[in-house]
């Protein structure tokens, strides 16, 4: 996020504090100022970093979490493996405390639970990507620290909701076929039509209308 109508004020020594808690890693300290300065004291156009917002910041010792390494993919698969195990707790705890406290990107993690939504929930619960979806638009509104109960109520829903696979399945075997048969030709009958020479192809020849049949199906 770029604040390009903004007078941001802040410190060297803060700026070397977040530098600090980045601890190596120029997007952690970057995304750290980036909620500094949503978070600082405003008035108009001014922006100050102060020590009490930077407090609140980095005041938390950083756990032990390589978000590029073996670590990152741990917590993650521990994360979707609660929620699809209906393990509240479990999840609560893995996948989003402990990644937040490590310094987790929460976008990133508001888009894990939009994936989780529709291959682990799926069908049994349609609103679920809903609710994921809305989750991800709160973390940009908002961000961290706040943002962690909104992740928190969303993990605990996926966790709790029904499941089912089904979308994901059929997707899977869907992409298999393809693989197995290659570039198959669409049937005749339900090709588009839109000149006399198709249709003189028997382009759309013995379509049945599935809105005229009593069960909405046809052969």
């Amino acid at each position: 996020m770029v604040f390009l109508n903004l007078n941001v004020k802040v410190s060297d020594e803060a700026l070397k504090q977040i530098a600090i808690f980045g601890n190596g890693d120029a997007r952690s300290s970057l995304n750290t100022l980036e909620i500094a300065v949503l978070n600082g004291k405003k008035s108009g156009k001014d922006v100050v970093i102060d020590d009490e917002v930077l407090k609140q910041l980095i005041n938390v010792k950083s756990l032990l979490y390589d978000k590029h390494g073996e670590e990152h993919y741990n917590l993650i698969s521990a994360l979707h493996k609660s929620m699809r195990s209906s393990d509240v707790d479990a999840a609560v705890y893995w996948g989003v405390n402990r990644m937040i406290e490590g310094g987790e990107d929460p976008l990133y993690m508001s888009r894990r639970l939009i994936r989780f939504a529709s291959e682990d929930v799926g069908l049994a619960d349609t609103n679920s990507l809903n609710i994921a979806i809305n989750t991800f638009q709160t973390c940009k509104y908002i961000g961290l620290p706040e943002f962690g109960v909104h992740l928190t109520e969303c993990v605990i829903y996926l966790a709790c909701t029904p499941k089912s696979n089904s979308v994901y399945v059929a997707q899977e075997k869907a992409k298999k076929l393809i693989k197995k048969t290659g570039n198959l030709p669409v049937p005749l009958q339900i090709r588009n039509a839109p000149t006399k020479l198709m249709k003189d192809l028997h382009y759309g020849k013995d379509y049945q209308y599935a809105q005229d049949s009593p069960d909405k199906l046809t052969n």
